[in-house]
């Protein structure tokens, strides 16, 4: 898949204040993933730390693209929020469930379970 059809949109929830959405669309992998991290990086440079993460147009990820969930997810919690995990594709699903992923984080089918989690 070419770069151009990777993206992320954020936005803020409708009704929960504090808390982003981003939306990730595209492969998630070592050429991508940094954009990511910076997106994260970002919002954490502007106490955003209720983080939900739209990935139900990610079409692939790699270890160094769930990398950046492990990565964030500490920093987040330090800063009393979370990171939540919607909506991902049964590919990346399955990902999640060999590193284990699942365990670590909420893992969720839409938004409104997600922004419930905060």
């Amino acid at each position: 898949m070419p770069l151009e059809d990777f993206s992320i949109k954020q936005e803020a929830a409708a009704g929960k204040p504090g808390v982003m959405v981003v939306h990730v669309a595209g492969y998630l992998d070592a050429h991508t993933y940094e954009q990511l991290e910076e997106t994260i990086a970002e919002l954490f440079g502007k106490n955003q730390y209720k983080i939900v993460v739209n990935l139900s147009k990610v079409e692939y990820i790699s270890s160094a693209g769930a990398g950046v969930f492990i990565g964030a997810l500490s920093e987040a919690q330090e800063h009393g929020g979370n990171i939540v995990l919607m909506s991902p594709t049964s590919n990346v699903r399955e990902v999640f469930d060999l590193l284990g992923l699942t365990q670590i984080f909420q893992v969720v089918d839409d938004q409104k379970t997600a922004l419930a989690a905060f």
